[in-house]
């Protein structure tokens, strides 16, 4: 029992040891990385195989945080701006434009406090704001457009796509495998159940779910 304790408490201080080790070498990528953005603030952490792209056009508050494989793709008209305390989830995506060419998209803004979930896919080409203190969990995806698809005869490829503004009001909790197609705002201290997928404009403090999503309570 008393060597079971002692490996435990190795363990832990290693554990410790080694936390710490990770965090300063995302502080130091971090250090490089703000180098080549718009503006920053505070505390920026990187993990590692992190893609930034066109970095001058996104603006960070402090304690940013972006984990391991994530990727934003700044190119937008409007520029990615995010607020203090943002966490963007490993292997996330945030994706206003096509890198292979296509009309420019027109960015995101995140408040402060909110997160993108893991393995998340932010469509901004149409414009997407998040509010303050949003929780996002794992793959939750955010569409601003939708193909044309008027014609039969053309390729629905061929006939584009109209874009519309997404907007998630603050307190929200957003969770996993949900999909919010454009146009649609989401109403301040809503919650949206796993696997829901939002075509309308959701009420505040709506509990709401399935495919569509329906209201299945209201927090008030």
């Amino acid at each position: 029992m008393i060597l079971s304790d002692k490996y435990k408490a190795g363990w832990g201080r290693w554990n410790t040891l080694s936390s710490l080790f990770t965090l300063f070498i995302w502080f130091i990528r971090g250090l490089f990385f703000r180098l080549f953005w718009r503006s920053s603030k505070g505390l920026v952490l990187i993990g590692p195989s992190v893609k930034i792209i066109s970095g001058h056009k996104l603006s960070v508050g402090k304690n940013f945080i972006i984990e391991r494989g994530a990727e934003i793709n700044c190119i937008c008209s409007e520029g990615i701006q995010l607020g203090e305390k943002v966490t963007i989830g490993s292997y996330a995506t945030i994706r206003p434009s096509n890198l292979y060419g296509g009309a420019v998209g027109m960015g995101l803004k995140i408040g402060n406090h909110s997160n993108i979930g893991p393995y998340s896919y932010i469509g901004c080409s149409g414009y997407i704001e998040i509010g303050n203190n949003v929780m996002m969990a794992p793959r939750v995806s955010l569409y601003a457009e939708n193909h044309n698809f008027d014609s039969i005869d053309v390729p629905m490829k061929d006939q584009g796509v109209a874009t519309a503004p997404i907007i998630i009001e603050d307190d929200c909790w957003i969770a996993a495998n949900c999909i919010i197609l454009s146009g649609v705002r989401i109403g301040k201290g809503s919650v949206i159940a796993a696997g829901s997928v939002i075509t309308k404009d959701v009420a505040p403090y709506s509990v709401m779910g399935g495919n569509p999503a329906k209201k299945l309570k209201t927090r008030t």
